[in-house]
């Protein structure tokens, strides 16, 4: 699990302010993964937890929209350079170096987890464990929100992003795991790619029971 981390980490490293150029105000393109994480800011606060962690945060534009949409958000991520950009860029919240599958949080401690593309560099094997860490931060009733890049096809599938290897999968496969986690799925959205790499986006809401 450490060797594609270590990569991954490194690759971000490397490209923080560039990445941050092109991703910090994406969210004003992308319609439907802005009202997605909106919709998942209104049930997180009707739940009553308004504490949020959005994992694999990057540069913290989406940990800053999650705060001005009411939430105790802060952010997480793998890469110190992402985190001291995030930091910088927005002083007034917290952001921690963390990896995804060993969450600095307490059992049951948050209304909701965020994952906006963040788990789309791991390994499929991988996959469960990091789920089941994600499942451990959530409060009963609490809600994960995950931003994929979807496949029409039965199999997840490799591809070369722009910063490291990267997979696409089948919804329905990912939802499959959701669920094996102990979460229950219950809606999703899919549309047409935003980007020039031709997979779909999807984004899947689950709730702790």
């Amino acid at each position: 699990m450490t060797e594609h981390q270590d990569e991954t980490r490194a690759a971000y490293d490397g490209v923080v302010d560039l990445y941050a150029s092109m991703f910090a105000d994406g969210l004003e393109t992308r319609p439907f993964a802005r009202n997605m994480i909106a919709t998942f800011a209104e049930l997180v606060r009707a739940a009553g937890n308004p504490r949020v962690a959005d994992v694999g945060c990057g540069p913290g534009h989406v940990t800053a929209l999650l705060h001005d949409q009411g939430l105790d958000a802060f952010g997480l991520d793998l890469s110190p350079g992402m985190i001291d950009h995030a930091r910088r860029a927005h002083p007034a919240l917290r952001f921690d170096e963390a990896r995804m599958e060993a969450l600095p949080v307490q059992d049951g401690a948050l209304g909701g987890v965020l994952a906006h593309y963040s788990m789309i560099h791991t390994p499929p094997g991988e996959l469960p464990a990091l789920l089941a860490e994600q499942v451990r931060v959530l409060a009963p009733g609490g809600l994960l929100l995950v931003s994929f890049f979807a496949t029409d096809g039965p199999e997840p599938v490799r591809f070369d992003h722009k910063v490291t290897p990267a997979y696409s999968w089948p919804v329905d496969r990912f939802a499959e795991l959701l669920a094996a986690a102990g979460l229950a799925p219950f809606a999703r959205l899919i549309h047409d790619p935003a980007s020039e790499r031709g997979f779909l986006d999807a984004h899947v809401l689950a709730r702790r029971p």
